[in-house]
């Protein structure tokens, strides 16, 4: 069975991790760095932030075959900083807060003058606590592996 890479896996673009890193922040964590910048950027918003829908498709059987599983409420914002850098973000759920700072951070990561700001008090933070659940996660997981093993008597 295929796993998810892990966000500190060296093969993802680093893009796609802050991506990945944001997605997965909880708001609190948003507003918590929004409030350490000593100055705030100027955005306009070029999209939303903005709810909708997504379909949602999974895998079944040994071949693979992908069927609709269902649809997940997403919550997209755009954004333009006066230093021109433009910053997306996705989130699930309908916490329009949550993607507009997520876009905000995005665009700022891009910025040299603020990227080690958002990786140091941002995405570090949360990276550390999603890897810890993964591995609590990981943990729980194994304590419940079954090893099956067959005992063959001794006749042919």
């Amino acid at each position: 069975m295929a796993t998810a890479p892990r966000i500190s896996d060296e093969k993802i673009p680093p893009r796609k991790r802050v991506a990945d890193l944001l997605a997965q922040a909880l708001p609190q964590e948003l507003a918590d760095a929004w409030d350490a910048l000593e100055v705030k950027p100027q955005a306009q918003f070029l999209r939303g932030p903005e709810t909708g829908l997504v379909m949602i498709r999974g895998r079944i059987g040994g071949g693979g075959a992908p069927f609709n599983l269902g649809e997940a409420t997403v919550c997209r914002a755009t954004v333009r900083l006066s230093s021109g850098a433009v910053g997306h973000a996705h989130a699930l759920g309908t916490h329009k807060e949550k993607a507009r700072l997520a876009a905000i951070f995005d665009a700022l990561w891009q910025d040299e003058e603020t990227q080690h700001f958002v990786e140091t008090r941002l995405l570090a933070p949360i990276e550390h606590r999603v890897t810890a659940a993964d591995r609590q996660s990981a943990e729980e997981t194994a304590a419940t592996r079954v090893d099956f093993f067959t005992m063959v008597r001794g006749e042919d």
